[in-house]
């Protein structure tokens, strides 16, 4: 593998790099639109209700609503937890502390998986894994929304 030539790159055709001011740096984040840990897991729970839900209505059955709201459980209470976890009041900001939490997270899904046909009986696998799937990707989805809600407000 070479290294990387910078040989070729003129430094006259960049740009000045220059520090923000305070001002400058605040309007910057005024732009930017937040979005918390905490509105990315109502999205999820959101996602996760409206999912069982249909797969309650299209299918009428109770066995199919619970399973894609235990899916939806999957995903969502993990997830609060390492929330909690990582920026909760008392938190430490670390990376260690983000793996563990992470590690915790994977560990409590993986064992409420494995927990379902315990709990559920009997468990409706396809609504289960579609709903959980669903909730892990309606970040993305609430992410898109919030962008373009706040290019229409710009």
């Amino acid at each position: 593998m070479k290294p990387f030539d910078d040989s070729d790159l003129d430094e006259d055709a960049l740009p000045p790099i220059s520090p923000l001011t305070r001002e400058e740096a605040q309007a910057l984040l005024a732009r930017q639109p937040s979005f918390t840990v905490w509105q990315a897991l109502a999205w999820q729970t959101l996602f996760g209700l409206s999912v069982a839900l249909i797969w309650g209505v299209v299918t009428w059955s109770q066995g199919a609503f619970l399973s894609a709201l235990y899916g939806a459980v999957v995903v969502v209470v993990p997830n609060a937890m390492m929330a909690r976890g990582v920026f909760g009041r008392n938190a430490g900001r670390s990376v260690g502390g983000l793996v563990l939490w992470e590690i915790l997270k994977l560990c409590l899904s993986g064992a409420l998986l494995v927990l379902a046909p315990a709990v559920l009986n009997p468990v409706h696998w396809a609504a289960l894994l579609v709903t959980l799937v669903v909730c892990l990707k309606s970040i993305g989805v609430a992410l898109l929304l919030q962008q373009r809600r706040t290019k229409k407000t710009v």
